[in-house]
Order: structure tokens, then sequence, then C-alpha cells
């Protein structure tokens, strides 16, 4: 395997940890209620100050990489994660579990703005590119919900979060070693073909729809990936009663979502951006006002689609900034995504826990998710140029 693809891969590997961890306490709440005598809906919020830092040490993060090196941040990406995670599954009360989850969430915060960044650089089809290493963090969704269903029925919750912290410490060794191997400290280079020049009027427009869609949209993906095993659990309970089998239809639910981003990336190569972007983001209103009302195995037909749009949006997003924003700027407005996408994380936990404690369901969540779609509708029309890059006219 060459080096270029050694690389790549353990880029892959690290999306899917990075998301991997963050959703692990999602799952084992379920089993966390007895232990603990507490509602799901306040268990929930001590995940909070770990979406909090997912977003809000992305900034600091990518400035170490600029100013360091990415790679040795990827490094210390994979130890500190894994690290993180141990510690919170040797927790003895709801307050350590909280530090541990908010270091998870301080080590997380490396991989977008650094990942991202070294993935675009080193692409020849940036669509294609994003939308494999979208994959694997998606995936790493998926297994989240998987896995820690099945260890923590078997094993308890504790072992969920300790044997997956091993693994990620052992990638950090291999990594390591690998860097060690002749790979260059900082992999930050120039990319093969220079981008097509964009007016600074289009990317102003382009700059402020890349706050609005990743922080109301980011809200859509943080809340169904956060609440989609409770949501399957209460919906689905009377067919499939154990966690480890909501575990596995979640899981199921992620997966094909998952790949939704190949065929995305491929369209983005080919189409128009803002017809893409449309289809996806109105699929995803219906989808979330239909699932306010539904129930049994209609909500897992309803609950598909919405996470098939749902993953399918997020390559769209690092696609327009790679091929829309100036690569002198690019890092940093990949850092202010990563910032405001993640970080309403800490946002979607608070309105996810509380709803669910007034109301005892996942009605008023989807009217919320079904109005963000409509704000993200409207600005898509409004803000994002018709034209692709490579045919906006330069100033």
């Amino acid at each position: 395997m060459s080096t270029a693809k050694r690389n790549f891969l353990f880029l892959n590997i690290g999306h899917l940890l990075d998301h991997f961890f963050m959703l692990i306490f999602t799952t084992a709440v379920l089993t966390m209620e007895s232990e603990f005598a507490d509602s799901y809906g306040r268990l929930l919020l001590l995940t909070t100050w770990s979406f909090f830092f997912f977003g809000g040490a992305s900034l600091p993060a990518g400035w170490l990489g600029d100013k360091w090196s990415r790679t040795g941040m990827m490094f210390v990406f994979f130890i500190g994660i894994g690290g993180a995670s141990i510690l919170t599954g040797f927790a003895s009360d709801p307050l350590q579990i909280e530090i541990g989850l908010a270091l998870v969430g301080i080590f997380g915060a490396i991989y977008h703005p650094i990942g991202l960044a070294l993935v675009v650089e080193d692409a020849k089809r940036v669509g294609r590119a994003l939308a494999i290493n979208g994959v694997w963090g998606n995936m790493g969704v998926a297994l989240a919900a998987l896995t820690t269903g099945a260890i923590a029925e078997f094993y308890g919750w504790r072992m969920a979060f300790i044997l997956p912290g091993v693994f990620s410490v052992g990638i950090g060794v291999l990594y390591g070693l690998h860097l060690l191997n002749g790979v260059e400290a900082d992999s930050g280079g120039k990319q093969k073909k220079a981008p097509p020049k964009v007016p600074v009027s289009i990317q102003r427009r382009v700059f402020l729809f890349l706050i609005i869609a990743p922080l109301v949209g980011g809200l859509i993906f943080q809340a169904t990936t956060i609440s989609l095993p409770k949501i399957m659990d209460e919906r689905l309970s009377a067919m499939l009663p154990e966690t480890s089998e909501i575990g596995l239809v979640t899981a199921l639910v992620f997966g094909c979502a998952a790949f939704a981003q190949l065929v995305v990336g491929e369209l983005l190569d080919r189409y128009q951006t803002k017809r893409i972007y449309i289809f996806l983001v109105a699929v995803q209103l219906v989808a979330c006002s239909l699932a306010i009302t539904a129930a049994g195995w209609s909500s897992l037909a309803i609950t598909l689609p919405l996470m098939l749009v749902t993953f399918g949006i997020i390559p769209v997003n690092d696609w327009i900034v790679a091929h829309f924003i100036s690569t002198e700027y690019r890092s940093r407005v990949y850092a202010v995504k990563s910032v405001l996408v993640l970080g309403v994380g800490a946002v979607a936990v608070q309105m996810t826990g509380r709803l669910h404690e007034a109301t005892g369901n996942f009605n008023s969540l989807f009217m919320v998710m079904a109005a963000a779609a409509a704000i993200v509708l409207v600005t898509t029309f409004i803000l994002i140029p018709s034209q692709r890059p490579e045919t906006v006219p330069a100033e």
C-alpha cells in the first residue's frame, strides 16, 4: 500500500472513531437509568459539555495544526480520545462521567479541522474523497449504536467505553510508527490543481450560507444521531424488546444512511450543487414532518430516508468550502463550520433531553427539526449560486 493510501486509511479510521466515541453514551445510557436511578432526559444532559467542546475546541485544534503539525495533532487525537473513553469507563458517579465525556469531546474536536484539511489537500477528486471519508465517519455512528448496545447488554456499560478506548490507543501507536517511518511531520501542502477563482461577492454569500446552514442544519444532524437509539426504543419496543436489537436496527439505519454520501459525492463532481442541496433538504423537511406522528414500523420507514438525506448533506457543505472559498481562507472556514455544526450538538443535547423530559416523547423535537429544515431550504435558495464554481466569472 502506498504512503498516500495509508495516510487516507488512517484519516478514514480517525473519522470513524471520532463519531463512534461521541455517540457511545447515547446508546449506553439506555442501560444506565436503573444503576443511577435517573431518567433518560436528565442522564442525557451529562453529554452537554462533551458536545460543546466537540465544536468549541475545533478552532484551537485547527490553530495548533497550522502552527505545529497536522499529522502530530492526528496522533494526539487517536491517543487522547481513546484514553478519555477508558477514563469514562472507570467513572463511579455522574460527575465523573460528565468529566470523562467532556475530555472525549475535547480530543474529538481535533479531527474535523485537521482530518478534513488533510483529506482535501491530497484529493484528486474532492467530492469522491469527501464522500468516502464521510462514509467512514457515519459508519462510526452506526457502529456506536450496534457495538455499544451489544457490549453494554452482555458486559456492562463500562466495557462499552473501555474496549473501544484501548482500540483507539492501539491505532494511535500504529499511526505514530507510520509517521516515524518517513512520513513528513506536517503534510500540509498545496493542491495539485489550483481551484477556480470565485468573485469575492460570491464567496461572501457562500460564507454567510456556511454560517446559517451548518448551524441550523447541524441541529437536525446532532438531534437525530443523539436521539435515534431512544426513538427506536420507544417506537419499536413492542416488537424489539432487547437493547441489542434496538442497537442493531439503529446501526442498520445509520449504516444505510452512511452510503448515501457515496452517491452524493459522485453527483457533486458532475451536477449543480444548488439543485442537489435543495432536493436533500426538501426530503428532510417532509420526513421530519411525517415523523411527528409516526409509530411502529412506519416510524422506521420514515426515519431511514430522513437519515439518508441528513447524512447526504454533510459532504455537500465540505464540497462548497473546497470549491467556493479561496485557498488562503479555507482552513479557517472549515474550522468555523466545524465549530457551528459540532458545537450546536450541545444545544441539541439540551433540546432533546428537555423536550423529552417535558413531553415524554419526540413529537416536539421533530417539529423543531422540520422548522430548521425549512430555514435551511430558504437559505439555500437565496445564497447558493446556481453556477458551478468553474463557471462563475472571476472579478
